[in-house]
């Protein structure tokens, strides 16, 4: 009888190492590369001023006219008419101007 309860502690020990394991996996895998994208992301944002060249999500090229705390004015191609509002993730990649 005295085996038996200790085999059954040993194997409770093995269940939470897995888990540890399991979740130690998901962190690195998931959530990392998640905060590290957000990061770089708020840094493009901090950065962005008007006149920087950019690329929409949708792939679109342009220009920032203007920015505000949540929106961005972007001018696509040479028709100055052509300006649109959008959420500043829609911004995929910021060009510097040089």
């Amino acid at each position: 009888m005295l085996l038996a309860g200790g085999a059954g502690s040993g194997s409770i020990v093995m269940i939470v190492g897995y888990l540890v394991v399991i979740i130690a996996i998901f962190y690195f895998m998931m959530v990392r590369p998640q905060k590290k994208e957000q990061k770089r992301k708020d840094e493009m944002f901090a950065c962005m001023e008007p006149g920087n060249p950019v690329m929409t999500t949708s792939g679109f090229y342009g220009v920032i006219i203007d920015i505000t705390d949540e929106d961005v004015i972007v001018e696509f191609g040479n028709n100055k008419n052509c300006r649109i509002v959008m959420t500043k993730e829609a911004i995929a990649k910021v060009e510097k101007a040089e």
